[in-house]
């Protein structure tokens, strides 16, 4: 979940690489480091300060850097070691020739330590990143280059990692390694660059290289080679970025996140884009397994963590729906602790927004072990989930700055819907006019959205009335209680507040003693007309109102008989109630967002979390 730059060409590398780094702050802001090569005199020149890039940025104006035209650089999300200066990254060697920047862990780091001490290594930080400069170091001072250092200290390397490394006496390399951990290459005409994504690198090149596993790549400013961890060359997938340094700015909002609740609509639309073939029928982005393939599945069980979990449980209840195949939702940091009873029938779907997530990525190697088949539903073209997939649904839903998600939930709640319908396609359940008529449905969601964030400032002003609110409670049912749960998330990560989302016909089964006088409870109320749901929600709401509850409901375009029970009343376009998370999960992402903005927190990074959790 670091971040992680590199630069070789013409340009100053301290620029690029800051420049980067700023990109790429989401991925990790518990300090920040550069290492640049000074060429002439053969050695590194090295910064490095716990806190945010602007740390950094401060202390280098303070006492500025050499020119330089290589260097590296790291924002870091702390795992060995607490954020200050000196686990800051870049890590040197012992006769500060090697600088190393890391994301990932090492897991067998506290025996290389325990051997380099015994040889008189002196160690000056906690992280388990310091061993791999000193064992880099060693090997280029055998008279091996860096490269061939980097392939032969990787191979004795356990765990997640990402390494990027510098030898001051080879001026002109940068060398880099992947194993389970992002990390991707920038062409350049002169130049090149490294980055744990594009952010890294847009503002300069669109064209990309994505590596596989256990390879290292070494960049230069005349070009890029590839090899596998055993020396053996290998060739890395070239792709062309579809997005621009544009899509990576606040475009005039206060909050990265603010500006990504307002893409929604458009990204909703871009998920949506392409999914039917020219005869009228579904078609998705790399759907490797045949259609005999999916017509055995007779289990699916859905993994994933955090928001992603959220999209899952919806999922459920749209593929049992449409398709009547049984499904399962489990959280990622669970699944293989269970034994989880597997086989080729099992289809197991993997939802990740980076595609790097390290519990689901262990997971979906578990069940392939088992001999299931794997989705994946992902937002990151090339990441390591989708290439060890048999099967990927891109979201398409362009970079998401912001640490909590919005459009890449909407997104993968979409990309749920599909998989849902492709399978009812496949398997016969659903007649083609049927799916038809859903897919309709769908590509009227970004009016829907668009319809909901032309009134944000009425759910802004809710949002400073209850400002001074310490706790709340979310309550939905059916569809609606994903959506419950994920508003109550929101308001955790943004606001640091106690909130708790339940399913409604839960509450008299203990939650409703939570209920007090004054305490805000938002309800997700579904549409009218299914079932009962409705019936059921407006019995819940009068049950919380009568212990002093203040309710918020959110109920559709229409809906006379909520009015009554809601102190505060949320209206939602119509849509049928399968669907309805699509449009009542973006009035509780404006409310957590300006409520957060409201309290004075940094709704862009909020405290203790990173975007991609990328080791377990």
């Amino acid at each position: 979940m670091c971040g992680i730059v590199g630069y070789v060409g013409d340009r100053s590398a301290q620029e690029v690489v800051i420049e980067g780094l700023r990109r790429m702050e989401y991925r990790g802001y518990d300090s920040a480091g550069i290492a640049l090569v000074r060429a002439a005199e053969g050695t590194l020149a090295v910064d490095k300060r716990a806190g945010k890039l602007s740390n950094l940025e401060k202390s280098i104006s303070e006492d500025p850097l050499p020119a330089s035209t290589t260097g590296i650089g790291h924002t870091r999300w702390a795992t060995h070691g607490a954020p200050n200066d000196v686990n800051a990254h870049p890590h040197l060697g012992a006769v500060r020739r090697v600088a190393v920047v890391h994301n990932g862990i090492i897991e067998n780091f506290a025996d290389l330590r325990a051997r380099l001490e015994a040889d008189d290594h002196l160690l000056l930080s906690e992280t388990d990143t310091e061993v791999t400069a000193h064992l880099l170091e060693l090997q280029v001072e055998s008279g091996v280059d860096l490269t061939t250092a980097m392939q032969r200290v990787c191979q004795r390397l356990e765990g997640a990692f990402t390494l990027v490394a510098v030898d001051a006496q080879d001026p002109d390399r940068v060398v880099a390694a992947r194993r389970n951990s992002p990390l991707v290459v920038g062409l350049g005409e002169g130049e090149n660059f490294l980055g744990s994504d594009v952010a890294a690198f847009i503002e300069h090149t669109r064209e990309a290289l994505e590596l596989g596993q256990d390879q290292v790549v070494t960049i230069t400013r005349d070009g890029v080679s590839v090899t596998g961890f055993d020396g053996v060359p290998a060739e890395g997938r070239r792709y062309h970025v579809d997005w621009d340094l544009s899509a990576a700015e606040k475009d005039g909002h206060d909050w990265f996140m603010r500006k990504e609740i307002f893409e929604q609509p458009h990204a909703v639309a871009d998920s949506l884009l392409g999914r039917r073939s020219r005869t009228g029928s579904l078609q998705l982005d790399e759907m490797r397994l045949s259609d005999q393939e999916l017509r055995d599945i007779d289990k699916i069980i859905i993994i994933a963590a955090g928001t992603s979990f959220y999209a899952g449980l919806v999922a459920k209840y749209a593929i049992e729906h449409w398709c009547r195949i049984p499904v399962e939702v489990e959280l990622s940091s669970e699944f293989r602790y269970r034994d989880p009873i597997l086989d080729y029938s099992t289809l197991v779907v993997a939802i990740s927004q980076s595609g790097e997530t390290a519990d689901t990525l262990q997971a979906i190697r578990h069940a392939r072990t088992q001999r299931s088949k794997v989705l994946a539903i992902c937002n990151t073209n090339g990441s390591t989930i989708p290439r060890e997939s048999d099967a990927v649904i891109y979201t398409h839903a362009g970079p998401e700055i912001g640490v909590a998600s919005t459009k890449g939930y909407t997104t993968q709640l979409v990309a749920c819907y599909l998989l849902a319908l492709y399978l009812a396609q496949v398997k016969g359940t659903r007649f083609g006019d049927e799916i038809d008529q859903i897919m309709g449905q769908l590509e009227q969601i970004p009016a829907a959205i668009e319809s909901i964030l032309a009134r944000a400032d009425e759910v802004y002003a809710l949002a400073h009335e209850f400002a001074a609110s310490t706790s709340f409670i979310f309550l939905g049912r059916h569809a609606g209680y994903p959506t419950a749960l994920e508003g109550a998330l929101k308001l955790k990560e943004l606001a640091y507040l106690h909130a708790e989302g339940f399913a409604a016909g839960e509450l008299k089964h203990g939650p409703i003693a939570l209920i007090d006088d004054g305490l805000p409870v938002f309800c997700i109320v579904p549409p009218q007309g299914r079932d009962q749901l409705h019936d059921k929600m407006l019995s819940g709401i009068q049950e919380v109102r009568a212990r002093g509850a203040r309710t918020i409901c959110l109920a559709e375009e229409g809906d006379a008989r909520i009015t009554p029970y809601a102190d505060r009343l949320v209206r939602l376009p119509r849509v049928p109630v399968l669907l309805q998370p699509l449009v009542s999960v973006v009035p509780l992402q404006l409310f957590a967002c300006e409520l957060a903005t409201a309290l004075g927190h940094d709704v862009d990074q909020p405290r203790n979390l990173a975007k991609s959790v990328t080791v377990e």
